[in-house]
């Protein structure tokens, strides 16, 4: 016999109007569904209202519904990762695959002697680092501006890369460290991309003690110039922590539906 699912009165008026992650469990516990949503109050009400609009797989889950657990995200891009992480790694029943893999953009960080850090779409081959996805173009591209301003790494492909006799507008507007002609070596290169690594991960606090430090000694050693550039970076890295993406350990709201 097919039970018809309702949502509890009190229940619609603690769905809040914000972006978010939701998960749909059965009554034995099981994780159904993992989804996202810049508005978790209209996304899961659609869920129980113009049912028939539903393909035979989400209408056969939405009848095994008991409980829904939500968590509210800072924004947007916070849904997006947090779903992203929830589905690969708890596998839901009725979360086929995560089809936004190919349709959202990424960051990917190359396996070169200087790696290359650039936008990307699509499937990333073993040993490419890739961080993301982001909700658009406009987020990922701000993003990697932001990584240039502070970490100034290599962004241009290969064929430019391996022809350059001098540095490129970028290194003129402290854009680019401009290791294609020699500016800085390998080490140094591999230090400011653990940097912008770190910063990706989101590990603002020990990303902010490791610039602190080497700041400090740049002073030590009268590097003043240097010390100042790091004070800057410490700026804006701080600066960005507070808008940064909420953690998926955020106390979660959770109700029953009543069947």
């Amino acid at each position: 016999m097919r039970l018809e699912v309702t949502l509890d009165k009190l229940f619609l008026s603690q769905i809040p109007d914000a972006p978010g992650v939701y998960r749909f469990y059965a009554g034995d516990e099981t994780l159904l569904y993992v989804g996202k949503a810049i508005s978790l109050n209209k996304r899961v009400k659609a869920y129980f209202q113009n049912k028939s609009v539903h393909s035979p797989r989400i209408s056969l889950m939405v009848t095994k519904i008991y409980s829904i657990e939500l968590t509210i995200t800072a924004n947007e891009t916070s849904a997006l990762i947090l779903e992203r992480n929830l589905i690969k790694s708890l596998k839901p029943r009725y979360n086929i695959i995560f089809r936004d893999d190919k349709s959202y953009p990424l960051i990917r960080i190359s396996q070169h002697k200087y790696p290359l850090i650039e936008y990307f779409r699509g499937s990333s081959t073993q040993g490419e680092l890739v961080f993301g996805p982001y909700p658009n173009s406009y987020a990922l591209k701000e993003t990697l501006g932001l990584l240039q301003r502070l970490f100034k790494l290599r962004t241009c492909k290969d064929s430019v890369f391996a022809n350059r006799t001098r540095p490129c507008l970028l290194y003129q507007i402290n854009l680019c460290c401009a290791p294609c002609v020699g500016k800085v070596n390998e080490d140094e290169y591999r230090s400011l991309l653990l940097h912008a690594q770190s910063f990706l991960r989101g590990n603002f606090n020990e990303l902010i003690t490791e610039l602190t430090a080497t700041m400090y000694q740049k002073a030590h050693e009268c590097a003043f110039e240097e010390a100042a550039s790091l004070r800057d970076q410490i700026g804006l890295i701080k600066q960005l922590q507070e808008k940064q993406i909420i953690s998926a350990e955020q106390t979660a709201l959770n109700a029953d539906i009543v069947q």
